[in-house]
């Protein structure tokens, strides 16, 4: 659902801006509040549109009851799809009903004509009272309950009760994604062939075996997101980025973030930035090359961004041969619900709680996340793993996303302030080792991905953020499906498509008007931009590593096995 006071490109709630709300318990930001009573007393000026409202839903109920109501769920409603909530008649009509009073709450909301803040958080919470009441939630009418039932003597019932009693005694409480034995890292997920060539207290930094007997001179080192593990990267053989890189000739380092503990409390922005500088470091040593390409993702690109801005600042801009960055938000304003919930006094409270920690717990942004997108990421397992009693399927994506890490308290910090004060968008308002932040010097080449239904970072946000940059030969890439989605997307894949087109306009929108569209996956146009870039093809390395650096062990390396 959407409101009126909302706008698409206004949508963006990337990742790193829901750590205010992710300390907070789901269950207090249901509760009423200030922003309950500003809604209250917006409707109560509006008599004439609630009277509309319920004289609307009341005739509508009637009908239902007459069964003469021609209301369906909508074109792409899942949750219906049950053929005895057609054929039933009562099934029917307390489908139907509930899609009206559904219609009606949202209607009321856009009645009270918040400002976008309000808006935001009273969605938030409209939502998720909306999609949890939904009949198809509920075990004693849903169809698909009763048959598992039927068709398992009793046990679904029975698996689902432990089901969600394993979920609910550790966070995040929700409902599984995927069982914790679906993949193993190493063995069925991140499985390239590579060495771990450098290590610190706050990262590894993995070689991958070039696949090609002539390779680019320039190499491409890969930056995940701080809060979560690099194996997205290298998912499952025939899905993994770093894999169709490698086989396209590209030399591939990528960084594996430690999983922090209390211990690592200071790790903040300069600490991973000079974490940046280091790796960059001993790629250039041991490529023998004066640059590197830079590909990072999410938190990851805000602090590749922010570190690109310091090494201009110093003026060794040019050891970055070009800056890509995958689904990243350096414009936060008006990002959405994570913006709306981030008031100077939310942001101080969730900086308190991990300071006490020393960490921010990934599963607690998990759980987060998950409410975002309720009818998906919860409701749907909600009767998959409890209503129906089954295992949710074994997906690569949703086994990583479950393989939660920590985020230290010092960049929660440095986020949070970050987000709250949209820092990124104004030069110097913001340091990273010691000099000003101004991503307009940033003037290497630039390819900016964003998904076209991201729900965490729309990509209206992306490009935005790609107009930041100070480079005059950027390119912007819309790519097709969401968050993840939009960044695993192999060739081959009939249905995916992208757009692409130079950063020269402000509005988004127009940017879509103009732009060439494409079938099937971006990675062979990323790699045709890397080939551009990244040098001469020169012989293969035949060893990993290079003097100083051998090899320490096989890929993945062992921080992506800490929990």
């Amino acid at each position: 659902m959407a409101t009126q006071t909302t706008k698409p490109d206004e949508l963006a709630a990337p990742l790193d801006l829901l750590l205010t709300s992710a300390t907070r318990p789901f269950v207090s930001r249901m509760m009423p509040d200030a922003t309950w009573s500003r809604v209250g007393a917006n409707l109560a000026k509006r008599p004439g549109a609630l009277a509309n409202r319920a004289g609307v839903l009341t005739r509508e109920l009637g009908s239902i009851v007459a069964g003469t109501s021609h209301r369906v769920p909508g074109r792409g409603d899942k949750r219906f799809a049950d053929p005895a909530w057609q054929q039933n008649p009562l099934l029917h009509r307390i489908m139907q009903a509930y899609l009206a009073a559904a219609e009606t709450a949202d209607g009321l909301l856009a009645d009270a004509e918040l400002d976008w803040r309000d808006a935001e958080k009273m969605q938030f919470v409209v939502d998720n009272i909306v999609e949890g009441l939904a009949p198809s939630n509920n075990p004693l009418i849903s169809p698909l309950g009763w048959k598992a039932l039927i068709d398992t003597g009793g046990l679904s019932a029975v698996r689902g009760a432990k089901a969600f009693a394993r979920d609910m005694l550790s966070q995040p409480r929700v409902p599984a994604m995927v069982e914790p034995d679906a993949f193993a890292v190493g063995e069925t997920v991140a499985v390239s062939k590579g060495a771990v060539v450098f290590q610190t207290s706050m990262f590894e930094l993995i070689q991958y075996a070039p696949q090609t007997s002539k390779v680019r001179a320039v190499p491409l080192l890969m930056v995940p997101p701080v809060i979560n593990k690099y194996y997205i990267m290298d998912i499952a053989p025939g899905r993994s980025m770093i894999e169709y890189f490698v086989g396209q000739g590209q030399q591939v380092f990528v960084i594996s973030w430690r999983n922090p503990q209390a211990r690592h409390r200071d790790w903040g922005f300069d600490a991973y930035g000079a974490a940046l500088i280091e790796a960059l470091d001993t790629v250039q040593k041991i490529a023998g090359t004066d640059s590197a390409q830079l590909f990072a993702t999410c938190s990851g690109g805000i602090l590749a961004a922010m570190t690109a801005a310091h090494l201009a600042e110093i003026g060794e801009s040019d050891r970055i041969a070009g800056l890509s960055m995958g689904v990243t938000v350096l414009d936060e304003n008006r990002a959405g619900f994570a913006a709306a919930a981030m008031s100077d006094r939310a942001a101080q409270a969730a900086i308190r709680v991990s300071s006490k920690k020393g960490y921010l717990d990934g599963r607690a942004m998990a759980e987060m996340f998950a409410w975002l997108r309720p009818t998906d990421l919860v409701w749907r397992y909600w009767v998959n793993n409890y209503v129906q009693g089954r295992r949710p399927a074994a997906f690569d994506v949703l086994f990583w996303n479950a393989d939660t890490t920590r985020m230290t308290a010092a960049l929660h910090r440095d986020m949070v302030l970050m987000g709250l004060r949209n820092a990124l968008v104004t030069p110097g308002a913001v340091s990273m080792l010691g000099t000003p932040v101004d991503l307009s010097k940033v003037t290497n080449d630039a390819y900016v991905i964003g998904g076209v239904a991201d729900h965490i970072s729309p990509w209206q946000a992306t490009y935005r953020s790609a107009r930041l940059l100070g480079g005059k030969d950027n390119r912007y890439v819309l790519s097709t499906s969401g968050h993840i989605a939009a960044l695993v997307n192999p060739p081959g894949n009939a249905k995916a498509s992208y757009r692409t087109g130079p950063v020269d306009v402000d509005d988004p929108g127009q940017w879509l008007d103009s732009a060439q569209k494409f079938t099937d996956s971006w990675w062979p146009d990323y790699v045709d931009w890397l080939a551009e870039r990244s040098g001469p093809e020169i012989d293969a390395p035949k060893l990993l590593g290079g003097e100083g650096f051998p090899p320490l062990g096989p890929a993945p390396g062992s921080y992506v096995m800490e929990k």
